[in-house]
């Protein structure tokens, strides 16, 4: 490369300024030396980017041209630069975490990491395994979001967010959907479909018997299998509220609690030994502040 990245800045400064001169203040230099730059810049391009037959020099056609160029060739090494100086402060590359409960709730969180960190990547992983604690207790990541159980592993601690609303619901032609109310003795003689992680572990879950049960590893594929017609299940309102919408779900309206939400904790996890990175601390902090909720039947919150 015949040209520097000096030449490239005062070219660009040149043409936004309006002169060499106002160039030269801008950039603590001398006129002098800006002018002998942008005159070595157009000798090593072998093209003409300023007139100087006026008062002051103006862009020719192929100046304009080239100065597109030059300000993405600066622009991209200050986004260079910025890149290194984050990690040279120890902030780690990349970081993941995981979520097992709806996403909306954490996306502000997740935007303003976006802003804090650009060059850390994040990889969210779902727990496959169907249980978000065993992730961040093998250290396979570093922060968990999950629905609240009973009995974490010793090595984590955990800190609840807020509530969130969990429904009982089937496809619109399955027999359960053809009464107005719904007996646990209804749910037990059908198909329960349910998430493996929870099938007994999430409060009053002992009463959602059924003789016949399905476990699937994650609620998109619950969802797929409900809208298939193949059972009842219990899923997140947040994440069913365009099927409730379209009439493809329906609610079950049960007897036992006819004015009463189910409100499930969400619970921020992570390990009680583990020394956290610069980014991986800051998302910690951020998401304990983060106020996980939405508005129930009566118009109230779900987290105070």
């Amino acid at each position: 490369m015949r040209f520097s990245l000096d030449q490239l800045q005062m070219f660009v400064q040149a043409a936004q300024s309006g002169s060499f001169s106002a160039a030269a203040r801008k950039l603590g230099k001398t006129q002098s030396t800006v002018s002998v730059a942008i005159g070595n810049l157009e000798a090593d391009l072998g093209v003409e980017l300023f007139d100087r037959s006026a008062r002051s020099p103006v862009l020719t056609a192929t100046g304009q041209k080239m100065l597109l160029q030059a300000e993405a060739v600066l622009e991209r090494c200050l986004t260079l630069q910025a890149n290194a100086d984050c990690l040279s402060q120890v902030v780690e590359p990349h970081l993941s975490i995981v979520i097992e409960t709806p996403y909306g709730p954490l996306m502000p969180a997740l935007r303003e990491f976006e802003q804090a960190f650009p060059y850390v990547d994040l990889l969210i992983r779902h727990p496959l395994s169907g249980d978000a604690s065993e992730l961040v207790a093998r250290g396979e990541a570093v922060l968990g979001i999950a629905f609240s159980q009973p009995g974490y592993p010793q090595e984590l601690e955990f800190q609840q967010l807020g509530k969130l609303i969990m429904l009982h619901v089937c496809h619109p032609d399955h027999p359960l959907a053809q009464l107005d109310s719904v007996t646990f003795d209804d749910l037990h003689v059908h198909r329960r479909l349910a998430f493996s992680a929870h099938a007994n572990k999430l409060p009053s879950s002992e009463y959602l018997r059924s003789t016949q049960l399905w476990q699937a590893e994650n609620y998109l594929a619950l969802l797929e299998m409900v809208r298939a017609g193949l059972g009842w299940a219990t899923l997140p309102r947040q994440l069913i509220q365009r099927e409730l919408a379209k009439g493809e779900l329906v609610e079950l309206q049960l007897g036992a609690y006819p004015h009463t939400d189910w409100l499930i904790g969400v619970d921020l996890l992570w390990a009680r030994q583990r020394v956290m990175g610069k980014a991986e601390r800051w998302l910690k902090e951020r998401l304990l502040r983060q106020k996980v909720y939405e508005v129930d039947r009566r118009g109230q919150s779900t987290t105070w």
